[in-house]
C-alpha cells in the first residue's frame, strides 16, 4: 500500500513534541515560537490553542488527573491546568528547572513505560553554535538525573523494553545513537564495545561527512513502532525516514512531504496506525520557508504499521 498523507492543520511557527494520548483519543502538541500548546480531536476535527507566553517545547498528560499536564517553559518543566478548549493556562507549580547556561532552553520531552521524564536542552541559536553545552535528562520524584552531557541539541528520544535499548537524536551531530537501558532504575550505559557513554553506539549518521551546520539537515523527533523501528523526521529534509536499528546506518523507508522542516512524529488513532507529522516555518540559515504548507500538521496512513502507545507522566 502506497502511504496516504494529509494535512490536518494550517500553519504553525514550529510544530513539535506530539502526543498521542489514547484516554481520550486526542493529540496533543507545542508551538515553540508561537509559545503555545495545542490539542487536537480527529473525532471531530477540532484543533484548540491554550497560549503559554513563553517558549515551550512539549505537552504530555499527567496520568490520573485530569486536565493537567506537564509542559516545559524555557529551562523549566512546570505542571499546569488546561481545559484542552479555552486559550488560557494555570501554572500550578514549578516542578524542575534545569542547565545554568541561559542560552539553551528544554526541547524534546517524553515518557519512558513507567511515567518518568526525559528531556534534553537545545540552544535555539543552533545555526551559530558549534559545541556540546547541551545536556539530557530524566526527571522523576521531584528529582533531576543527568544523564548525558557535552550534548550538541537533544533531540528526538525513543524507548524500546522489549530489547532494552534507548534511541537518542543529537541533531547538531546528526547522529542518531543507541545505549542499553534499565527501565526500572532508569539509567542508561554502554557497553566497552560502545565507545563511551557520551557517544553512545551510532546506529545512523544522517552527514557523515559533516553535521547540522555544515549541511543544513538534521535528524529531529522520533517514534518507535510494534517492530522495533524507528520513524525520524529529517528538519530541512523534507521527508520522514524509518530506520531498522539492526541493520545501522541504512534507511528502510523514506516518505516525502511538502514541506522541508519536519520536525516531529506520534503513532496515533484508535489502531495506532496512523503517524502524524509535525513542521516548522522558522528562519535558519538566513532562509524561511514560505509554502503553503509549511507549519502544518500532517497524517500519513497506509504504512502497514502501528506504534507503540504514548506514556503520560506519573508524578
Amino acid at each position: 500500500m502506497v502511504p496516504k498523507i494529509e494535512k490536518i492543520s494550517e500553519s504553525l511557527q514550529v510544530g513539535e513534541s506530539l502526543h498521542w494520548d489514547s484516554e481520550t483519543q486526542s493529540l496533543y502538541l507545542v508551538d515553540i515560537f508561537g509559545q503555545s500548546i495545542h490539542k487536537y480531536v480527529p473525532s471531530t476535527n477540532r484543533f484548540t490553542t491554550g497560549h503559554v507566553g513563553k517558549k515551550t517545547s512539549f505537552i504530555i498528560p499527567v496520568q490520573g488527573k485530569t486536565d493537567q499536564f506537564v509542559i516545559s517553559i524555557d529551562r523549566q518543566i512546570a505542571l499546569i491546568k488546561w481545559d484542552g478548549e479555552s486559550t488560557n493556562i494555570l501554572i500550578l507549580e514549578i516542578l524542575y528547572e534545569v542547565d545554568n547556561n541561559t542560552d539553551n532552553t528544554l526541547n524534546d520531552g517524553k515518557c519512558d513505560s513507567v511515567g518518568r521524564l526525559w528531556a534534553g536542552t537545545f540552544n535555539p541559536n543552533i545555526s551559530e553554535i558549534g559545541e556540546d553545552k547541551c545536556s539530557l535528562y530524566n526527571f522523576q520524584n521531584k528529582k533531576v538525573t543527568t544523564l548525558l552531557t557535552k550534548v550538541g541539541a537533544s533531540n528526538g528520544l525513543a524507548f524500546d523494553d522489549k530489547l532494552k535499548k534507548f534511541y537518542h537524536i543529537d541533531i547538531l551531530s546528526g547522529t542518531l545513537n543507541q545505549y542499553d537501558f534499565d527501565v526500572t532504575r532508569g539509567t542508561i550505559f554502554c557497553l566497552p564495545v560502545y565507545k563511551t557513554l557520551a557517544n553512545g553506539k551510532p546506529i545512523y549518521t544522517l552527514n557523515p561527512k559533516g553535521g547540522f551546520t555544515k549541511f543544513k539537515q538534521g535528524l529531529d523527533g522520533m517514534a518507535i513502532d510494534i517492530d522495533g523501528n524507528l520513524w525520524v523526521a529529517v528538519f530541512n529534509g523534507s521527508r520522514v525516514i524509518k530506520i531498522d536499528p539492526r541493520k545501522p546506518d541504512s534507511i528502510a523507508t523514506s516518505i516525502q512531504l511538502p514541506v522541508k522542516q519536519v520536525t516531529s512524529v506520534a503513532f496515533g488513532g484508535p489502531n495506532l496506525d496512523e503517524l502524524y507529522v509535525t513542521t516548522g516555518k522558522m528562519t535558519i540559515f538566513d532562509e524561511t520557508p514560505s509554502g503553503p504548507d509549511d507549519g502544518a500538521l500532517f497524517k500519513i496512513t497506509g504504512l502497514g504499521t502501528k506504534g507503540l502507545p504514548g506514556v503520560g507522566v506519573v508524578l
